[in-house]
C-alpha cells in the first residue's frame, strides 16, 4: 500500500478538528501538590475490565507526574469548564489558581460541578507515533446527567444542542 501524500501537520489537524469530542482533566496530587492537564482523546473502551483510554503527546512534561500517580482523577469537563481546560492546557504557571476540586482516593484530584469523574490507575500504554494511547482502569465514577459536557470542535470550545431535524437529540 502506498502512503498518501502531502500529509502536513497542519492539515492534518484541520481535518482531525471536523470531529468533535468531549475534554477531560487528568489530575492527581504529586509530591503534595496538585497535576493535571487537559485533553480532548477521551474515549469509553472497554465494560470488562472497566477501562478508558486516552492519547498523551510523547513530549508532555505532565504526563510523568501523572504516570507515576497511584490513581488518577479523569475529570469529564461540563460547559462552563472551558478557561478551567485553558488553565490546564498552558505550560507555565498555577494550573490550579482559582479552580475548584477534590481529592479523592490515593491522591486521585477531580474537579468539581463536572458533567462526570471517574478514578483511575493506569492499565497500559501503547506506542502510537507522537503520542501514545493510555488506556485507564477505572475504579469509581460518577456523573451528573443535567450538566452537559465541553465539546471541542475545530479549535474551540462549543456546547451541545439538538439537532434542529428532531432525528437525534
Amino acid at each position: 500500500m502506498t502512503e498518501p501524500t502531502g500529509l502536513v501537520p497542519s492539515r492534518l489537524r484541520e481535518v482531525f478538528g471536523a470531529f468533535p469530542s468531549g475534554v477531560v482533566a487528568l489530575c492527581a496530587m504529586r509530591d503534595g501538590r496538585p497535576v493535571g492537564m487537559a485533553a480532548s482523546t477521551f474515549t469509553a473502551v472497554s465494560l470488562d475490565p472497566p477501562l478508558v483510554s486516552v492519547c498523551v503527546q510523547r513530549s508532555s512534561q505532565t504526563w510523568p507526574d501523572l504516570r507515576a500517580a497511584a490513581r488518577l482523577g479523569v475529570t469529564i469537563l461540563a460547559e462552563q469548564h472551558g478557561e478551567v481546560c485553558r488553565k490546564l492546557s498552558t505550560k507555565h504557571g498555577d494550573r490550579f489558581a482559582g479552580v475548584d476540586w477534590d481529592s479523592l482516593d490515593e491522591g486521585s484530584i477531580v474537579l468539581r460541578d463536572a458533567s462526570g469523574w471517574l478514578t483511575t490507575s493506569v492499565y497500559a500504554e501503547v506506542d502510537a507515533g507522537d503520542h501514545l494511547v493510555v488506556l485507564l482502569r477505572v475504579h469509581t465514577l460518577d456523573a451528573d446527567p443535567a450538566s452537559s459536557p465541553l465539546v471541542f470542535h475545530r479549535s474551540g470550545f462549543h456546547r451541545l444542542a439538538p439537532a434542529s431535524d428532531g432525528v437525534m437529540s
